[in-house]
């Protein structure tokens, strides 16, 4: 059994995966189309457990203290290649215009499309205005629609890959690991991400929920 958001409306996820995102990933597919996934995650340095079983107690070491390291990243729907800003505090609406920047940049005069979630500061009207600037076609996920947001699996095989069951003494060690394992999603990681980025999205099916 799986926890989905209690919000969430499984009519207007297949109405958008139908009608919206299936469309934009075939022209991606065909190439005439950029598609990438926008997302932000936040780690912080704090112990990350994955699955321990033991018949005895184990203690882990752990870190102390809360410091963040975040990552607003871009996720090519087609190739996997990912585009990256990153912060030792927060990520905000200048994150995201620069991210957009790094985009058209790479893309170069192709068609580009953006799909990003409705955090406030990807809704708002510096972001709406660079978009426009740059010719960059911006696409909202209806609400509580994480599983519609591809990028959504690379931040879990991150955790699993580097994060789960490890010790970082320092915090240059833990954001060096988590910035090696992003640079390597289109070459090292590629063929066991194949799986996990594969564009293809399940929705909240009402007979999913339990009262």
């Amino acid at each position: 059994m799986k926890s989905v958001p209690a919000a969430a409306k499984p009519e207007e996820q297949e109405a958008f995966l139908v009608e919206t995102l299936e469309p934009l990933i075939h022209e991606a597919q065909q190439g005439s189309r950029q598609l990438y996934f926008v997302d932000a995650a936040h780690f912080v340095l704090l112990p990350f457990l994955g699955y321990l079983y033991s018949k005895t107690v184990r203690f882990l070491r752990g870190s102390s203290g809360r410091k963040r390291f975040s990552v607003l990243g871009a996720l090519n729907a087609v190739t996997q290649e990912l585009v990256t800003i990153t912060d030792h505090a927060y990520i905000n609406a200048l994150s995201v215009c620069a991210l957009l920047e790094k985009l058209r940049a790479s893309c170069q005069d192709l068609s580009l499309t953006v799909v990003m979630d409705n955090a406030r500061y990807q809704k708002c009207t510096a972001v709406s205005e660079t978009a426009m600037r740059l010719n960059i076609q911006g696409v909202f996920l209806p609400p509580y629609s994480p599983n519609l947001n591809l990028i959504e699996r690379l931040w879990k095989f991150v955790k699993k890959q580097v994060l789960y069951n490890k010790f970082y003494s320092n915090y240059d060690h833990f954001c060096t690991a988590i910035s090696d394992c992003l640079k390597e999603t289109h070459t090292t990681h590629r063929n066991s991400l194949n799986t996990w980025l594969n564009p293809k999205f399940q929705t909240f099916e009402r007979g999913c929920f339990q009262p």
